[in-house]
């Protein structure tokens, strides 16, 4: 172990023992960035991803707007004064008229079970968009991680081609004192070492920006420099992207549903307005020149629906449930096309994999080899030498990027395929 590894395990322990010291519940688990797996980023994620807050905290919202939508009419107190002394009348308040006055609403058309209902389905609508926004911000999190393994396997590739070219450049510097090659040759080796160091600098920048972007998704921004992603590419599963999925189970098409039924609930409640509350009053007054002549009196308000009968409200719970019921088509067929197209995404990666696993890599590794041995017994030229090793860095980086496809179309499908069971 390195000092550096040491000095890095040293402060983890001291930040344990610190946590337990001040109780279980400010323990939190450290997660070690320089070997960070795909479930310690799915943890960092969970905890700090902006979108997933924002989208928690709008459900949030909507269960407060549950509590408003089920408020009754407060009844409603007054106090009055009346008949105050005059000039004549210096008595004034030993004189006066008091009166108590109480009134309560009663809805009727049953405008409160609709708001209650119109407030129930969209509660039940943003925990299917925490749902959608979960999964859509989780298959940004796998791309991003598989982005930055590979600017790290990409990077390893370009080290050891520089390596390569190094020893290479070693053997030919000795068949050049001896007069096996001349020097256009040996200066073109070189030249490719060159080419084959620049593209280490950009490898390391490519790595950096993965860094930086990882980062900033799962809250570690400050951090980025030194993530490192410790998973491997995921194996083959093979076909299966034949799992069916229903595109009603989807929580984005679920929401929309949802949306579609509060709609028509609020257009009924736009309905219910015609139907008038009934206010009802009562009230007590009390004189107090005359003791005896205590009064009760009653009342019934009713509004008169002379001037305007709420053609606005109705008008406009009709044009969004009409808006909601196109939107619900939208979202279906995107639904619709996105399935299809993460369909044909795994396939084509699938293909593509097992075509590199089973014969370009091998082939391009046999070209190099024989490239390799048959530069070293002077049977073929440095040209020949770097056509192949240029082809099977290639084909290496190409692989690559189609464990990179294989791996996001997968984790996509996945994703897609989890939602629909556990709706």
């Amino acid at each position: 172990m390195t000092t550096k590894q040491l000095l890095r395990n040293l402060i983890y322990l001291f930040f344990l023992v610190n946590s337990v010291a001040f109780g279980e519940e400010s323990f939190r688990p450290i997660i070690n960035l320089h070997h960070l797996s795909l479930k310690m980023t799915e943890d960092l994620w969970e905890q700090k991803n902006l979108n997933i807050q924002i989208a928690k905290t709008q459900v949030e919202a909507a269960k407060a707007d549950t509590l408003s939508a089920a408020r009754r009419p407060n009844p409603q107190l007054s106090y009055y004064m009346n008949s105050i002394g005059t000039g004549r009348d210096h008595r004034y308040l030993n004189g006066s008229d008091q009166v108590i006055h109480i009134d309560q609403t009663f809805e009727r058309g049953d405008k409160r079970e609709l708001r209650i209902k119109n407030a129930d389905l969209m509660l039940h609508a943003s925990e299917s968009d925490l749902q959608n926004i979960a999964r859509l911000s989780k298959t940004q999190l796998y791309q991003l991680y598989y982005q930055l393994l590979l600017a790290q396997e990409k990077l390893r590739i370009s080290e050891d081609n520089v390596s390569l070219y190094q020893k290479t450049l070693e053997v030919s510097q000795l068949r050049f004192k001896a007069g096996d090659i001349s020097s256009a040759e040996l200066s073109r080796l070189d030249l490719d070492k060159l080419r084959a160091e620049n593209e280490v600098m950009q490898a390391k920048n490519n790595l950096k920006q993965a860094q930086i972007e990882l980062g900033m998704y799962i809250g570690e921004e400050l951090n980025a420099p030194v993530i490192e992603v410790s998973d491997t590419w995921p194996k083959l599963m093979e076909k299966a992207y034949q799992n069916s999925i229903n595109v009603d189970d989807r929580p984005d098409v679920k929401a929309a549903v949802l949306r579609l039924n509060a709609a028509d609930t609020n257009l009924e409640l736009a309905l219910a307005l015609k139907k008038r509350d009934i206010t009802i009053g009562a009230q007590i007054e009390h004189n107090s020149l005359d003791l005896e002549s205590n009064t009760v009196g009653l009342g019934v308000s009713i509004p008169l629906l002379t001037g305007y009968g709420y053609e606005g409200e109705i008008a406009r719970a009709a044009s969004d449930k009409k808006l909601a019921e196109t939107d619900l088509e939208r979202i279906k067929a995107q639904a619709i096309s996105e399935i299809n197209r993460a369909r044909g995404d795994l396939k084509t990666a699938e293909a593509r994999v097992m075509q590199y696993d089973e014969n370009l890599l091998k082939e391009a590794d046999k070209v190099l080899q024989s490239a390799e041995f048959a530069y070293q017994q002077g049977a073929q030229s440095v040209m020949d030498l770097l056509d192949a090793r240029r082809t099977y860095k290639l084909t290496q980086i190409e692989a690559m990027n189609a464990r990179y496809e294989y791996a996001t179309s997968l984790s996509s499908w996945l994703l897609l395929s989890q939602e629909s069971k556990t709706q």
